[in-house]
């Protein structure tokens, strides 16, 4: 008996609308569009077919307000108006994912953006899947080497874990997310632009990434001209993109700039379905979605996503809400600093402002106790630095200091740092070891002893202090 092939029917009946979940546009306020039906749940997407011809537009349920269906667009809403048939599309938002998206360039709904060949080979995910499992993680135990020195040898970063990057605009957290994303040890880099302007994207790709960092990189653009779902679908496609990498035993980066535009972007989509305004106007919805993303990255027992969140400091001011909100969610943050940054010292992470919560379980005492040397030196210059550079502080009165201020030039040395230079992670705490802490202060003349003021003169102190 000859057997009959079921390929070519089974490729028919997929295409088959076998069932069919339909309702009506009602009317079109600001972002938000209402209609009766069809009965689907939130997260669901339908399209809009207009009455007068044109493209049908994709939109998202976001919410019920009465007998009335809250929807978004995910594109531009030319053409829809009262009376325009709503038509179902899938009971959930998915995501397709695959290898071949290496070295492509998408937007926020998973479309190519580079003019290259259509994407094949591709798996369909849940984009909204749900985190992991609290106790089926694994404990972080070994170093992700992502190749800047001053991360790698003093804010040593986990397999798994998660960090945020904290600065205002303009200090560097594209160029420090570049230079990761470039040097880093990782299988697999996603890099998520979220509310990025457009030239910067095209900035970021080729100037920034370069030909070597895109080779090996999955980058999702969803841009600040995009409908606020778009920019959120944008983040939580990096993250199902990630997973899928994870999933085969792989160990990725993945780079978002900037989790306070995921935040502005749910805030948008809350006020709009009437949630009130909270702190700074941002609706609850915000703080609620913020660990629905942050907690899918993690370490399995397949493989591994790190994330590096930027968050954009409005006004260098730390107790933003959605920056306050971030740094007790993730597993530590890298503040950069402006000061450093007008000083030319790139990258400008302030290493006593900065913190890696998992690092004391994962490196060497001894490479523990060096980077807490290097940390406690620049501790004790930023303490006295108002009298060094005025000239007032006397040498000998803090030995402490003394060594602090005969090893600066080797301090900021090490914190400066190339774009297109990587540090491996052994050569970072190597030089931290040899070429700092155990280098070796040029001999100075000794200071001629000064007798102390008497106590009992007015004012002598103040004496004292303008001799020094």
């Amino acid at each position: 008996m000859s057997q009959v092939s079921l390929t070519r029917y089974m490729g028919r009946l997929e295409k088959v609308e076998t069932s069919r979940a339909l309702g009506k546009v009602i009317q079109v306020v600001g972002l938000l569009v209402e209609g009766s039906g069809p009965g689907l749940p939130v997260g669901a997407v339908c399209q809009v077919e207009p009455l007068h011809g044109g493209d049908p537009v994709p939109v998202e349920i976001v919410g019920f307000r009465d007998s009335r269906v809250l929807f978004m667009p995910l594109g531009q809403a030319r053409g829809i108006s009262p009376g325009s048939t709503l038509r179902a599309i899938s009971s959930q938002a998915t995501a397709r994912v695959g290898s071949s998206m290496l070295g492509r360039i998408l937007d926020g709904l998973g479309q190519p953006l580079d003019g290259g060949p259509p994407l094949d080979d591709l798996a369909t995910r849940p984009l909204y899947a749900e985190p992991l499992n609290p106790l089926s993680r694994p404990i972080i135990t070994e170093v992700m080497d992502v190749g800047v020195r001053a991360i790698n040898g003093l804010l040593t970063i986990g397999k798994g874990q998660r960090m945020g990057i904290f600065s205002g605009s303009g200090v560097g957290k594209s160029t420090l997310l570049s230079m990761m994303a470039r040097h880093t040890k990782a299988d697999v880099t996603v890099v998520a632009l979220v509310g990025e302007r457009g030239r910067e994207v095209k900035e970021f790709v080729e100037r920034v990434l370069g030909p070597e960092g895109l080779a090996r990189s999955v980058v999702v653009a969803a841009t600040s001209d995009q409908p606020p779902l778009v920019r959120l679908r944008g983040a939580f496609l990096a993250t199902t993109i990630a997973e899928h990498f994870r999933d085969q035993g792989m160990d990725v980066l993945l780079l978002m700039d900037s989790m306070t535009r995921f935040a502005m972007a749910q805030r948008e989509v809350g006020l709009s379905v009437g949630e009130p305004p909270a702190t700074k106007g941002y609706a609850p919805s915000v703080f609620a979605l913020m660990p629905r993303l942050l907690e899918r990255a993690g370490v399995t027992g397949e493989g591994s996503i790190t994330g590096f969140y930027t968050v954009l400091v409005e006004g260098d001011d730390m107790a933003d809400p959605i920056s306050d909100a971030a740094r007790g969610l993730l597993d530590g943050h890298i503040v950069l600093s402006r000061r450093m940054a007008s000083q030319n010292i790139y990258p400008s992470i302030d290493v006593l402002a900065s913190k890696s919560r998992v690092m004391i379980e994962i490196v060497p005492s001894e490479h523990l106790q060096a980077a807490g040397e290097f940390i406690s030196l620049a501790s004790a210059y930023d303490e006295s630095a108002d009298l060094i550079q005025v000239g007032a502080y006397v040498r000998g009165s803090d030995a402490r200091v003394d060594r602090a201020v005969d090893l600066r030039p080797k301090l900021l040395d090490y914190l400066r740092q190339g774009i297109r230079e990587g540090v491996a992670y052994d050569a970072a705490v190597a030089s931290l070891r040899t070429d700092v802490l155990a280098a070796t202060a040029p001999p100075r003349s000794a200071a001629p002893p000064r007798p102390p003021a008497p106590a009992s003169r007015p004012g002598a102190p103040v004496a004292a202090l303008r001799r020094a």
